[in-house]
């Protein structure tokens, strides 16, 4: 199959481990932001193969794992009131709230259904006129314009029952974030499907004013090893920069009708990370003209302010200081079946993925 068998091929592996062990001088810290590069690297073995003075760290780039407590929360009250319904994806599903989940209140007997599309979200409006429809946005630049057509498309129609909880964020700003708050980091691995929607440019600061490297990756082997082998190369030249590896998806501008009906819904608005506390201009609110469709304009509710999980430090891991299995509570309080933290419940999470692939370690 065409971008399965020629990623996954084993001559070519080897051919670029060989040239990575080539890079022998020094040790190298990367960090892979997107907590899918995490659960790829991992599900492909990789890190069994790639030489020892190669070191990756999860990032914070898992939407479900940034996001506070206090979305749960809202989506719980919300889910409460009357004719309300509450439509998410599913992995924000058991993301633990205060003392309950979206799971927990389903099986109460609230109305929350999981959809697969903000535009499912929008069928449902259509089809129950009687009932409130909320849908929880949530992820990065990638799933931001799908959020924002299906605005654009109620406003159209003329739908009065649709409404959304945006949680929505974007990268560069955590990126900032992690550098100057004293990360130690040689280089970033930058997420293919981000850059797919928005372009390369977007991490063109990183280079420019902090001299860290980035390559753009996808998540088959030889993407992820290519982009470490590109990342040393850089290291090595004294030529920091941001290269795209993900040539089949990606391109520097990104996709611009995709930008600007994201630019045409929504504006940029401070918010909360996980691990992080508040990041200024990181996330993503529906602007003025379409505040009709934002839930908490027209229904505000007051809830507890965010706060990590006590004993979890699924905020230190999101960070790039410490790995999943530096925590008390991995695989035993905390496991797939009881998570503590959010970084255990989303399969893109750094907590799911080592508990998935490196348990029997």
């Amino acid at each position: 199959m065409r971008y399965v068998n020629e990623f996954r091929d084993k001559r070519l592996i080897d051919h670029i481990i060989s040239n990575l062990r080539g890079f022998n001088k020094r040790d190298y810290t990367f960090m892979e932001v997107c907590g899918g590069h995490t659960y790829a690297f991992h599900r492909f073995g990789l890190p069994a193969i790639i030489p020892p003075n190669f070191r990756l760290l999860s990032g914070p780039g898992c939407p479900v794992c940034v996001t506070g407590k206090s979305l749960i929360e809202k989506a719980i009250i919300y889910s409460g009131m009357n004719a309300f319904v509450i439509t998410t994806f599913g992995d924000l599903m058991r993301v633990p709230g205060i003392n309950s989940s979206l799971e927990k209140e389903k099986s109460k007997g609230k109305d929350i259904r999981i959809v697969y599309s903000p535009l499912d979200s929008l069928e449902i409006a259509i089809k129950e006129p009687e009932k409130i429809i909320v849908f929880i946005g949530i992820g990065f630049e990638t799933t931001a314009p799908g959020t924002a057509i299906a605005i654009k498309e109620a406003a159209r129609k003329g739908i009065s029952n649709f409404f959304v909880l945006s949680a929505h964020k974007i990268m560069p700003p955590a990126m900032k974030a992690i550098i100057t708050g004293g990360s130690e980091l040689d280089g970033f691995i930058c997420p293919g499907h981000v850059c797919a929607i928005t372009g390369s440019e977007i991490f063109d600061f990183i280079p420019n004013d902090h001299q860290i490297g980035c390559v753009v990756t996808g998540f088959e082997p030889l993407d992820m090893l290519q982009a470490l082998y590109m990342l040393a190369h850089q290291l090595e030249k004294s030529d920091p920069k941001v290269e795209i590896q993900y040539r089949r998806a990606v391109s520097s501008k990104g996709n611009l009708i995709a930008k600007k009906i994201m630019n045409e819904i929504f504006e940029y608005s401070d918010e909360w990370w996980r691990g992080f506390g508040t990041i200024p201009l990181s996330g993503l609110k529906l602007r003025k003209e379409f505040s009709s469709f934002d839930i908490e304009a027209i229904y505000p509710v007051s809830v507890i302010e965010n706060v990590d999980d006590k004993g979890c430090i699924c905020g230190n891991i999101l960070r790039g200081i410490e790995s999943p299995d530096n925590c008390r509570l991995f695989s035993k309080v905390c496991n797939p079946s009881n998570p503590v933290g959010a970084c255990m419940v989303s399969a893109e999470g750094a907590c799911h993925t080592y508990y998935k692939f490196k348990k029997y370690d």
